[in-house]
């Protein structure tokens, strides 16, 4: 059994609790980012996420971080951690978007990453009038879309010409730090998903859900077509409650679930392409957090959680991207409570 790499969810919309929490102020600044992940870095974790959005989904009227600049400050910023910008390709030109990737994985070292999500937010599109295609569409051009930027990253003079994109005679310098090019994450539910993961994507991520849906997705998408010579790994993201015992570990999931407002749920599926399934198994699991959360079923006392999250990595999981409320406090919590659990139930395995 491997060990786990654990990472953090950088907050760039606020929080990841109900908005109306008490427990925690909705903040997006890039100060609040920096002291989180500067703190995730000193407790052991690897790696962070910085979604991207050029608006809050959860309400217009709530503040947005901004990805690229802030990854880039990050980068700047910390030593040791993973960082992992967003990237919706049908914002950038590939180009312009692998000559920006290489400059942060230069300022970090080669401790940079990108996770290609092909977008399901459409206000964020329609307000701006950029094109936003139906749903497999969008992965043909994402599919186009990395594969031009794998292929500038490659350190060659790259000359191609498919559906979307045409590039002439192009290198990019300096090489990449990170070797043979920054790690390629890719997240989404969809069949279109799960094929452009396992023909270019190095890690795919899943979305919160019971470990028997885990375990089939990965049979799923092993069992696809795979173009790179490296095997495709996988990641999970995941909303943790851990306590003490079981039973307030699940008070406080019913606590937080009971102060999700109906609305706020609303305005978020007003927003969402009616295709994009992983909304679709977020509504058959109910759950706290972004991207299934709970769901994933981190929650529990620390026995509980160190042996659900062993039990994951049995099943394939190498990197969990986790999400905590209040963010700081539970961090901690399952750093110095959890992490050593999760050790100790490998090495008598």
């Amino acid at each position: 059994m491997s060990e786990p790499r654990y990472g953090i969810w950088a907050p760039v919309g606020g929080n990841f609790g109900p908005l109306n929490t008490p427990d925690e102020a909705i903040d997006a600044s890039y100060e609040r980012t920096r002291s989180l992940v500067l703190e995730a870095e000193r407790l052991g974790y690897v790696t962070t996420l910085v979604a991207q959005h050029l608006a809050n989904p959860r309400s217009l009227d709530l503040e947005q971080l901004e990805t690229w600049t802030a990854c880039a400050a990050l980068a700047e910023a910390t030593e040791s951690i993973e960082i992992i910008a967003a990237i919706k390709p049908l914002l950038f030109h590939p180009a312009v978007l692998a000559k920006m990737a290489l400059g942060i994985d230069a300022i970090s070292g080669g401790r940079f990453a990108i996770n290609l999500i092909s977008a399901w937010f459409r206000p964020e599109m329609e307000r701006t009038n950029i094109p936003f295609p139906p749903h497999d569409e969008r992965y043909r051009y994402s599919g186009e879309w990395l594969e031009v930027v794998r292929a500038l990253w490659s350190g060659e003079r790259v000359n191609f010409e498919g559906e979307y994109f045409k590039i002439q005679d192009l290198s990019l310098r300096p090489f990449s730090v990170a070797q043979p090019y920054p790690r390629i994450y890719l997240g989404g539910a969809s069949d279109p998903a799960q094929i452009l993961a396992a023909q270019q994507a190095d890690v795919y991520f899943i979305n919160g859900q019971p470990i028997e849906d885990v375990r089939k997705v990965i049979k799923q998408v092993l069992g696809r077509p795979r173009f790179l010579a490296q095997p495709v790994s996988f990641g999970l993201s995941a909303f943790v409650i851990a306590r003490t015992t079981d039973e307030e570990a699940q008070a406080e999931l019913e606590r937080l679930m009971g102060l999700q407002k109906l609305e706020d749920k609303l305005s978020v599926a007003k927003g969402v392409d009616s295709e994009a399934v992983m909304f679709q198994l977020f509504a058959k699991n109910p759950a706290v957090g972004g991207n299934g959360g709970t769901a994933a079923g981190l929650v529990g006392s620390y026995d509980t959680v160190a042996t659900r999250v062993a039990a994951f990595v049995d099943a394939g999981i190498d990197t969990f991207m986790l999400q905590f409320n209040p963010f700081v406090r539970e961090m901690t919590r399952f750093a110095q409570e959890v992490m050593p659990r999760v050790q100790h139930l490998q090495k008598v395995a």
